[in-house]
């Protein structure tokens, strides 16, 4: 979080800033080997190609120092991928003290050291057959995780199993693309509220990285072509405290990677 200071407005102190960031994840194996699918037991549910692993290697190298700001927390899709891309990325962050340890809970200060993750259905894949392709789709649209299997592959003592999901279940087959808009704005909204003092990192998919910059970019028409693989927007909203409870202003995106507010990290794999 990033602390500038206390402003008084009205009967409300603007003590710092909350910085969350929407990431799409690496390279998928189905993109570049599309054989694969023909063998796999869900080929719905592709890991990173090698160029994924590369490329998200390669982010977290320098991402810290790109930031400027500690990462407290991270929320990610359940699919294979985007757990994949997040193991990287929270093995290489460390939280810093940046001054505000007095906002944060006693749960989470008993261990500062690591970046806290968890698993959020709401940060899912469109659940169709245009996101999820009809020739690998499951034929009667049952798509499950196994969510201790998922926690396992993250680094050790990053994974927090006390945090209340948005979602407690995947979207039902059929799903609309504007239903899925409004679920990744849901959750990415109830989530930042809960942890207004903390910095947050959402792991997702391109169509919620799409909808978080059109929703606070009105000047972007349509940055799709813009959203390569760990393309990620830096969206950062002032924290207000008012007696003993915190509420948040509006997001903007941070605009000065590029023009559009999308960063991303070249890969030559």
């Amino acid at each position: 979080m990033d602390t500038r200071g206390i402003q008084i407005l009205g009967n409300q102190h603007l003590i710092s800033y909350q910085n969350v960031i929407i990431m799409r994840h690496g390279e998928r194996l189905d993109n570049i080997d599309p054989l694969w699918a023909t063998t796999a037991s869900r080929p719905w549910d592709p890991p990173l190609a090698q160029a994924g692993r590369i490329r998200t290697f390669q982010l977290s190298q320098g991402i810290q120092q790109s930031l400027k700001y500690p990462i407290h927390r991270f929320f990610v899709s359940p699919f294979l991928r985007c757990v994949q891309t997040a193991v990287e990325l929270a093995g290489s962050l460390s939280v810093i003290d940046d001054g505000i340890e007095t906002l944060m809970s006693k749960s989470y200060l008993d261990d500062n050291s690591k970046v806290k993750v968890s698993i959020e259905y709401g940060l899912c894949e469109v659940i169709n057959n245009v996101a999820i392709r009809p020739n690998v789709a499951p034929k009667d649209g049952n798509i499950s995780f196994d969510i201790s299997e998922l926690e396992a592959l993250l680094p050790a003592g990053t994974v927090d199993k006390k945090v209340e999901r948005v979602y407690n279940e995947l979207p039902r087959w059929g799903e609309s693309f504007i239903e899925a808009r409004a679920r990744y704005q849901q959750t990415i909204k109830e989530l930042a509220d809960k942890y207004p003092t903390q910095n947050l990192l959402f792991l997702t998919h391109g169509e919620a990285l799409q909808t978080a910059l059109s929703s606070t970019r009105k000047d972007v028409a349509d940055a799709k072509a813009k959203l390569q693989y760990c393309a990620y927007v830096e969206l950062r909203r002032p924290i207000f405290k008012k007696d003993h409870s915190f509420a948040g202003g509006e997001f903007n995106v941070l605009p000065h990677y590029s023009q559009t507010g999308v960063s991303y990290i070249s890969s030559n794999p």
